[in-house]
């Protein structure tokens, strides 16, 4: 197996973890920047506010788009079992 071979399939696996992780930080992001624009706005310095809300947009959000990672996921290592023949060369 020869270097640039290594650096795609590490090329490959960044770009899916980034696809992965990229709409739980943005709703994570959103969510707070909602909640520190409230806090500010009222005067409100509650410490849970701030997490609670993240939490649940998160998860809720994890809930309606698993289905997406997981056939991701599969569809990802298919490929890594299918490209192992011609890795061990």
């Amino acid at each position: 197996m020869s270097p640039d071979y290594v650096v795609e399939l590490m090329k490959g696996l960044m770009a899916h973890i980034m696809m992965l992780a990229t709409p739980l930080l943005l709703m994570g992001m959103t969510v707070g920047l909602m909640v520190s624009l409230f806090q500010a706005v009222t005067s409100l310095q509650e410490q849970t506010l701030t997490f609670v809300p993240k939490a649940l947009a998160v998860s809720a959000l994890l809930f309606f788009i698993m289905p997406w990672m997981v056939r991701t996921l599969m569809d990802y290592t298919k490929g890594i079992f299918e490209k192992i023949p011609s890795m061990v060369m």
